[in-house]
């Protein structure tokens, strides 16, 4: 029942990807201003551009461009930035990881902060630490985590002299340093995501929490430590997983602005630099990788709270 289910699933992503791969190729080309300028600056003549924009297949109409884009994808080849004509899969090879390791380490922060004071607020509703952990929550949604990291970047050096490391260390070089560099990062990122997990968490808890199996457990002279944990918390979760996926797609928005203020030479710094150039192929092939990386996410969500409960299978 399980493998029929994740079939089905399966079956609702594969067109889903086909419109966004439409979406991402098209949406670039609506980005103000025209790459074979930028290359060429202001001063060049007109035939001089239309000689690149030939060159660069920049001439052909738009649909013949996306079909021949999509044959590309199929057999794995995402194309080659128009500045520097390098192949934009080896790029991405070097630089997923760097991104894959930032939003692990939010995601982490985040499901460490957000679980444990869901918890808490929920069984200490109305009380000092309920609302001390609801209005962390609000302020963690209101605050940008761009405007965050600027502060922390900003305000030591002004006051203390001091100013976190930005850059990005090897982990061959130095692994500690390796380590600590997606720290603060994966706090800014993480801390927003925290706070939409947390409030979830406290709502749905409470709602298990009235229920009569759970009443029944009470009565039964259980601990709370196990009625909360082993009896009221696996069906209080399974909403808070189907958030997390998107969380996770949040996480990934976020690092665009993050691992440019940071320095960290991953996918979002490489999409801003793209989108700066007008590269479409970089900003193709980064979004696609993107949204495929979602789907699959949330795949694995789909199969983790089927796992959990049952009935959803049916």
């Amino acid at each position: 029942m399980l493998k029929r289910y994740l079939v089905k699933r399966l079956f609702v992503a594969l067109p889903s990807l086909l419109i966004a791969s439409l979406i991402v190729f098209t949406l670039p080309r609506l980005i103000p201003g025209d790459v074979v300028q930028l290359m060429l600056e202001e001063k060049a003549y007109a035939k001089d551009l239309d000689e690149m924009r030939a060159k660069l297949g920049l001439d052909r109409p738009i649909y013949v461009q996306y079909f021949d884009w999509l044959g590309h994808i199929v057999r794995g080849d995402l194309g080659e930035s128009l500045w520097t004509r390098r192949p934009v899969t080896e790029e991405l090879q070097r630089r997923l990881p760097v991104t894959m390791e930032l939003g692990f380490v939010a995601i982490c922060i985040a499901i460490c902060i957000a679980l444990p004071v869901g918890i808490i607020s929920a069984t200490r509703q109305d009380t000092l630490r309920d609302y001390t952990a609801r209005s962390a929550a609000i302020l963690g949604l209101s605050v940008p985590g761009f405007w965050v990291a600027t502060l922390v970047i900003v305000l030591p050096a002004i006051w203390w002299g001091w100013r976190p490391v930005t850059g990005y260390t090897e982990f061959s070089a130095d692994r500690i340093g390796h380590l600590v560099q997606f720290v603060l990062p994966g706090v800014i990122l993480g801390i927003a995501s925290a706070a939409a997990l947390m409030r979830l968490t406290r709502g749905m808890l409470l709602e298990v929490l009235r229920q009569d199996y759970v009443r029944t457990a009470w009565a039964k002279g259980l601990r709370e430590r196990v009625v909360v944990l082993k009896h009221s918390l696996r069906n209080a979760v399974i909403p808070v997983i189907t958030v997390l996926g998107i969380q996770i797609a949040q996480i990934v928005s976020g690092a665009v602005i993050i691992e440019t203020i940071f320095g960290l030479p991953g996918m979002g710094r490489f999409l801003f630099e793209a989108i700066n150039q007008r590269d479409y192929p970089v900003i193709q092939g980064v979004n696609l990788v993107v949204v495929s990386g979602i789907v699959f996410v949330n795949l694995v969500i789909d199969a983790l709270y089927a796992t959990i409960d049952p009935r959803i299978r049916y």
